[in-house]
């Protein structure tokens, strides 16, 4: 076995555990240091000159719906990284859930006088820490990183500024303080790597596309159909995104039955 070898969990460096910690001793630093209302009145001023479409386009990434809509066609490409995806915004939902409950911070608009800062959407006022979007884009994404192969995954840093931007997106429509965004980062890059390790364990015969797993997240895709079709997600800007990701899950689930019906034949 190699050092290498050694110091990894899964497929994960050891050392790739505790980078979460740099956003999360950020968060920590801003917010004690009386620096949470400037930074993100700061983030939420400069990022102005940015349409408020694009601002929601990516918050509908950290959406549980949008991005599961978004990655779908790795159902068809590469299932085991749709379903660590999928069990990283799980762990995070659970995790959110709880930590929303107990600390249940304030949001910016039930601090600042709403003239104060730059909002998009209706305001929100409480259950703030962390950011749910910003933790649900870092959770898909580091899930679907890890658990790609090692000599792969230099390919694919793209995500980590995907997820960055839809954190950002939170302070841009002024639902979120940067101290929220940061914890989401760093709960989410945790979520991802435990829901990475969790896929890992999915046998590979396990994953054809006429097997259970595949054909509950096709089923996921019809019910993430309905629900892009019938709701608002966020913002009423992500109108023709939801449209346009609901195109993308047919398509896919078309291309997937096709593929069960070869499998039979």
């Amino acid at each position: 076995m190699s050092e290498e070898q050694k110091l990894a969990v899964g497929n994960i460096a050891v050392w790739a555990w505790f980078t979460p910690l740099l956003p999360l001793g950020l968060a920590i630093g801003i917010y004690f240091g009386n620096l949470q209302t400037p930074t993100f009145l700061l983030i939420n001023q400069s990022t102005q000159v940015v349409p408020d479409t694009a601002w929601a386009w990516l918050t509908f990434l950290g959406n549980g719906w949008g991005a599961f809509a978004l990655c779908f066609p790795l159902l068809l490409l590469a299932p085991r990284l749709l379903c660590a995806g999928l069990l990283a915004s799980a762990i995070g939902g659970i995790i959110s859930l709880i930590v929303k409950s107990f600390l249940a911070f304030p949001r910016p608009a039930s601090v600042l006088a709403l003239d104060d800062f730059y909002r998009v959407g209706e305001p929100l006022l409480y259950r703030a820490m962390p950011s749910g979007h910003t933790l649900t884009a870092f959770a898909v994404a580091a899930g679907i990183f890890f658990a790609c192969d090692k000599n792969k995954r230099a390919n694919l840093w793209w995500l980590f500024l995907l997820a960055g931007l839809a954190g950002v997106s939170r302070n841009a429509i002024g639902a979120h303080w940067f101290t929220d965004v940061l914890a989401g980062c760093a709960i989410g890059l945790w979520s991802g790597m435990a829901g990475a390790l969790l896929s890992q364990r999915i046998p590979e015969a396990q994953l054809a596309p006429n097997k259970t797993v595949p054909r509950l997240l096709a089923l996921g895709g019809a019910a993430t159909i309905y629900a892009l079709l019938t709701q608002t997600m966020d913002l009423s800007q992500n109108q023709s995104l939801q449209y346009a990701s609901a195109v993308l899950v047919s398509i896919t689930l078309a291309f997937f039955i096709k593929a069960q019906n070869r499998k039979v034949a």
